[in-house]
């Protein structure tokens, strides 16, 4: 680990605090001379450290760039694969690259400021503007087949609702099968992908893609996603007191304990608003309305056909009629 590495660390353990040049150069057996280099590189990569003569250095609390140091502290498991990127194609795309390779294993992750081509499900794209949001990929290993997949899911959302719950005291809603709602509006998107044996049809590894929405960037959101589209909070100021490197280190910490065995989880049925309501189904090539009856075990949707006929869902977008 390099000077500036070890130093970031310290500082973001300590963030608001001012930290002795002096007394940072013995504890990382370096020189001071040192330590200045590496708080400029910091602060040329858009650190705010403030400093001051013979009062140390001091990362500020409003510092909120994402890096591995910031993260690794209030992970579960910290030894694991981090990948930290201020922008990348796609977080999937870049976790299964390292899945795939063997630099990273179960419960390793690739997180983003923002991405160029994020990805949500049926080949759709996925809005992900820079430091607007969380946008996280986490490899995992479960035991299981494919057809199993679907739980995981579930248990991705279930992990993201007592996530944000725990870390802002914000209740979301979850939609069938991968959406998580705030005030009427989709503020989280998941895509889980799994990697298979052709023989035994078992999961060898899966990424479960999380973008989740802060807040509304700066610019706005597409024309597409006018009135659709939402954030936790209601701006970039409500968001201030956030620490993203907490929620989302706490967001792969509750994933890690929710897979380890593929199961619906109670909470997935609990806050998941579309049992009871009346639904409109799209496959791609159809469309129909129906009233949903309720969340199987295995977590497909039963739902019942305007001409009475029950039938039960392993895919297909879902939308609420108002």
């Amino acid at each position: 680990m390099t000077v500036k590495s070890r130093l970031l660390e310290i500082l973001e353990k300590q963030k608001g605090e001012t930290l002795s040049g002096e007394k940072l150069a013995e504890e990382l057996h370096c020189t001071r001379a040192a330590i200045w280099k590496a708080v400029k590189s910091l602060r040329e990569e858009g650190y705010k450290i403030e400093a001051g003569q013979n009062k140390g250095y001091m990362l500020a609390k409003a510092n909120d760039r994402l890096s591995v140091e910031a993260i690794r502290p209030f992970l579960l498991s910290p030894e694991v694969y981090i990948g930290v990127y201020q922008e990348v194609d796609s977080t999937n795309r870049a976790a299964k690259a390292v899945a795939v390779n063997g630099e990273a294993g179960h419960g390793s992750f690739v997180l983003a400021g923002s991405q160029s081509a994020g990805r949500g499900r049926r080949g759709r794209s996925f809005y992900s503007p820079q430091d607007a949001g969380i946008y996280l990929s986490v490899i995992l290993e479960p035991k299981g087949s494919i057809q199993e997949s679907l739980l995981l899911t579930a248990e991705a959302a279930v992990a993201v609702y007592k996530a944000v719950k725990k870390v802002t005291g914000i209740s979301l809603d979850i939609k069938w099968v991968n959406d998580l709602y705030h005030n009427s509006r989709k503020v989280c998107g998941i895509l889980t992908e799994a990697v298979t044996d052709f023989e035994s049809g078992n999961i060898e590894f899966a990424v479960v893609g999380i973008g989740l929405n802060l807040f509304e960037a700066s610019d706005g959101y597409p024309d597409a996603l006018q009135g659709i589209a939402g954030g936790i909070y209601e701006s970039r100021e409500a968001a201030a007191g956030l620490d993203r490197s907490r929620l989302a280190a706490e967001i792969v910490n509750t994933l890690l304990e929710e897979t380890k065995e593929l199961k619906l989880p109670d909470e997935y049925i609990q806050h998941n608003m579309v049992p009871g309501r009346e639904i409109c189904i799209s496959d791609g090539n159809s469309i129909c309305r129906a009233k949903a009856l309720e969340i199987c075990p295995d977590g497909r949707l039963k739902v019942q056909e305007e001409d009475g006929t029950v039938s039960i869902l392993s895919y297909g977008e879902v939308s609420i009629i108002m």
